[in-house]
Order: structure tokens, then sequence, then C-alpha cells
């Protein structure tokens, strides 16, 4: 069985929207595309490296995926196996594309998504993929949440948490900390919600 693993960049209030670049996703108006950049440091491009080398398959909104293959495909020095990996794609409008080892889901996407889950191979990394976050957050699909959490509020914008997600609870496997101030933190997803008292 594979885990779906969702690997956010997000700020203190929650935002995942355009992390980027200034033209990435300005729906809404937002103006604040890039925000990431000026946090990067040779910290946190050595994670960040760490986890694209690991054995992945991708699953991907439609946006997120079109944003990759207009990139990815001549920059695979830059993220080995990037072309080898499969990448299932969520789309209703897609069925086809010339970037290699690109699988389209239809239909039923939850049923499909716990069809994927249960098979054997690499995990499932998501990226980007805001609208595809959602549908897994509803329906309990996410195994663990790599978040990159950045010191910035950006008051409005695409959250990574919105209305309609799952109480759940997680554990925290990993976390370290960037001279600029990003948290890196994993999370595995550890059964129910418990409450009680404090004091």
């Amino acid at each position: 069985m594979r885990k779906i693993i969702v690997l956010s960049f997000i700020t203190l209030d929650g935002i995942m929207q355009a992390p980027g670049g200034p033209e990435e996703d300005t729906s809404g108006g937002f103006k604040y595309g890039g925000w990431t950049a000026p946090y990067f440091d040779e910290f946190s491009g050595k994670i960040m490296g760490e986890q694209m080398k690991q054995p992945f398959n991708l699953l991907l909104g439609r946006k997120t995926f079109e944003i990759f293959a207009s990139y990815w495909p001549q920059h695979a020095d830059v993220w080995p196996g990037i072309n080898e990996s499969v990448k299932y794609v969520v789309s209703n409008t897609l069925s086809e594309h010339a970037w290699e080892n690109s699988i389209f889901i239809k239909g039923d996407v939850v049923e499909e998504l716990k069809k994927l889950k249960n098979q054997d191979g690499p995990h499932l990394y998501v990226h980007g993929s805001g609208n595809l976050i959602q549908t897994l957050l509803k329906n309990d699909l996410v195994d663990e949440l790599w978040l990159k959490t950045f010191p910035i509020t950006l008051g409005s914008g695409k959250r990574l948490f919105a209305e309609g997600t799952i109480p759940a609870a997680f554990k925290l496997t990993d976390h370290k900390v960037s001279p600029s101030g990003v948290i890196f933190a994993n999370y595995q997803r550890s059964g129910e919600v418990k409450t009680g008292t404090v004091g």
C-alpha cells in the first residue's frame, strides 16, 4: 500500500497560493505570488533536494500539472527522476499530454485514488494542487503532510486547510528550522481527534 503525501509551502495564516512566482496563480486578485523567494537559502535547498531525491510518483491537479509540464521536462538535471516518474493527473478536461508517463484520472476521483493507494509502488507526492488537496482532506486520503511554514502572513488567498477539512490527528515525525525562519515539519496521520480538560 502506498501513501499520499502532501508537500506544501504555507504562510503562518495558512495561505498556499502561488508560492513560486508572481504569475503562478493570480486568481482572486492575488498579488503576492513568489512569497517564498526571499526566504530560500542553502539550508532550505538541501532539505528540498533530499525530498525530491526519494522514489516517488506524482499526484497533481491539472493547473499544477501544466505548470510542471512547461518547466520540468527540460530541467530534469535539477530534479532527477521527474521525467521517469508516473504523473497521475486529476482533470476533467485533459486526457493526454506529451510529457512521458502521464496518466489522467477522471470519473469518481475518490474511488480511483483509493485504488491507487492500495496498489504497490512509490508513494504519491502532491505538490501545489490546491483543489485536489481539498478533496484529499475531505475524504481522509492524506497519510502525511510535509509542510514548509514561512514567517509571513498574507491575509487572503487559497488556504491549505479550507472549509470541509475533516477533524484528524497527526503526529510530528521530523522538523527543522532554516536560518531565515522557515519551519520544515513532517506530520503523519495518527487516528482521531482526542479531547480532554487541561489542568
